[in-house]
């Protein structure tokens, strides 16, 4: 472009940005943050260049603080409260996160037939690696942050074709196995000790802007399976406890306790050709 063209284009870049509301930390800081908590709370793999003289915890909870205060600081425009207050509840939380995080590993070591331990659960499986980052990101969310707790989902979403809303609501002891292609939307309520398999879709019926402050996804009680690619949608629809959903199933109706629903396939025999 030449030089007139090129000062127009800078000129329409600088109004753009001017009509922005939010300022966010990068996508790198906010995956490098989550990677490195997660890796606090569970220090089983190492880089090569490791410490033997074992972790600072002390020291690294002061590093995690800072980077998250890093990570606020281009938000605090949108913050409804100092970035030392909401430091101070969102650390406060750890200890409780860890708690639920070790049950839901437990519950995925216990379930998968395949699974050595709990450490491999930990350090290799998807499915715990999205559960983590979708319980840290849904304390930030509750702590009213807004935009980062949809970019450190966001960031295990990249790393494991799990999407997970950080304002759905989910138990404790929750089982994802394999994972790949999982959806669990905005307002989707999950009980304790459900497990999901891979291709699970929990989503609205309608995707409407009109709809965003209602509930359009579904509640799943304590104790559900729910089988590869089975779809289920709407926020009136309710899954009851102790329920089985097959593979495949479509459902946008509600589903009492205790019960099984299949996708049923149907198989034809085709004819032999009589020519020998």
């Amino acid at each position: 472009m030449n030089n007139h063209q090129q000062k127009l284009f800078f000129q329409k870049l600088n109004e753009q940005n001017t009509t922005f509301q939010y300022k966010l930390p990068s996508r790198h800081d906010a995956g490098l943050f989550i990677q490195k908590l997660i890796n606090f709370l569970f220090p089983i793999s190492q880089d090569c260049q490791c410490n033997d003289q074992g972790q600072d915890l002390e020291g690294a909870f002061l590093e995690l603080r800072h980077r998250l205060d890093c990570m606020l600081a281009p938000l605090t425009p949108q913050l409804e409260r100092s970035r030392e207050e909401i430091l101070d509840s969102v650390f406060d939380h750890i200890p409780e996160i860890y708690e639920m995080l070790l049950k839901d590993a437990r519950s995925i070591t216990e379930n998968d037939p395949a699974s050595v331990s709990i450490e491999e659960v930990i350090a290799l499986y998807p499915g715990f690696t999205a559960i983590a980052t979708y319980r840290i990101a849904h304390s930030f969310a509750l702590e009213g942050i807004p935009l980062l707790p949809r970019m450190l989902t966001e960031f295990a979403h990249s790393q494991t074709g799990i999407d997970i809303h950080p304002n759905a609501k989910i138990g404790h002891s929750f089982f994802i196995d394999h994972g790949t292609g999982i959806v669990i939307g905005e307002t989707t309520i999950i009980g304790n000790h459900v497990k999901l398999y891979q291709g699970v879709t929990l989503g609205a019926t309608h995707v409407s802007k009109s709809l965003a402050s209602k509930k359009r996804h579904p509640t799943i009680e304590d104790n559900v399976v729910v089988y590869a690619n089975a779809t289920i949608l709407g926020g009136e629809t309710v899954i009851g406890h102790d329920t089985i959903i097959g593979g495949n199933a479509w459902l946008v109706r509600s589903v009492p306790p205790y019960s099984q629903v299949y996708h049923q396939s149907k198989i034809e025999v085709r004819q032999t050709s009589a020519a020998t």
